[in-house]
């Protein structure tokens, strides 16, 4: 049976090997209402980044790198989400917060359309989307140390043993995200699947790059992220919500020049 994960290759062209890892998604295809289409032709233009692809539809072409203050306009701290769904908490942030840019990377168009209409509704001028592979925006397409926050909301948890290796979350990823965020910048991540939350946590005390910015078991709840749809869900099925946040460690030197960025991308 076809892996609906990936894309169909070209059968006219050479083979060619799209991702070396799963990633942490299945695009599901879906009729779009008269407004999302609507989004998509009246807003996007504005709203949704154009992104060089490699072989897959999501993927991001190594070397396809944008220039912050070319698409924002300005210079100010940079939000990225990864999972941005229906847009929910990272409007509301945005329209909260016009002194800061945001990225809401999604790879689910109806979502990112959904966003679309309620950032231009909320007037939030300051927010970019991108569809495509999460590590592969922060890998190729931002800038090394471009991002100030990194937000994780409720990913997939892909809580059967046999489906753990679809979690974004893993050592390969706590590498690109240690490149995409800049010296004193922050990870936040947020689950309500206990054992994910402890992995999570493993994976980024493991990593060199990063430091707790908490104490205790867990942080505490973030603040400044609305309660959506997932966050409601798990609470109804009774699972607790864990926080948890992780400060960039300064980059060591070598010679006077920072660690490079990751050379090679994970599909997660």
């Amino acid at each position: 049976m076809p892996d609906p994960t990936r894309d169909a290759p070209d059968s006219s062209a050479e083979p060619r090997t799209f991702r070396d890892r799963p990633v942490s998604f299945v695009r599901r295809s879906g009729r779009m209402s008269e407004a999302q289409e609507r989004a998509w032709s009246e807003l996007a233009a504005h709203y949704v980044l154009t992104v060089e692809r490699d072989a897959a539809a999501t993927s991001v072409r190594p070397g396809a790198t944008v220039d912050p203050v070319a698409v924002w306009g300005r210079e100010a701290p940079l939000v990225v989400e990864i999972g941005s769904g229906q847009g929910h908490a990272i409007v509301h942030a945005a329209a909260s917060a016009p002194d800061r840019d945001f990225l809401a990377i999604e790879v689910f168009k109806a979502g990112l359309a959904r966003t679309m209409l309620d950032a231009d509704k909320a007037g939030a001028q300051n927010l970019r989307l991108v569809e495509a592979n999460a590590p592969e925006v922060l890998q190729h397409l931002l800038p090394e140390a471009a991002a100030a926050e990194l937000w994780v909301f409720f990913p997939d948890p892909w809580h059967k043993k046999k489906h753990t290796k679809r979690r974004l979350v893993t050592p390969a990823f706590a590498r690109i995200a240690a490149g995409a965020v800049r010296d004193g910048g922050f990870v936040r991540l947020a689950t309500d699947w206990e054992e994910y939350a402890e992995q999570m946590r493993d994976v980024l005390d493991a990593s060199l790059d990063f430091e707790r910015a908490f104490d205790g078991d867990w942080a505490e709840r973030f603040e400044g992220r609305v309660l959506t749809a997932f966050e409601r869900k798990g609470a109804r099925a009774g699972r607790s919500i864990r926080d948890l946040t992780y400060r960039r460690r300064p980059r060591v030197a070598h010679g006077g020049a920072a660690h490079d960025k990751p050379a090679a991308a994970a599909g997660a």
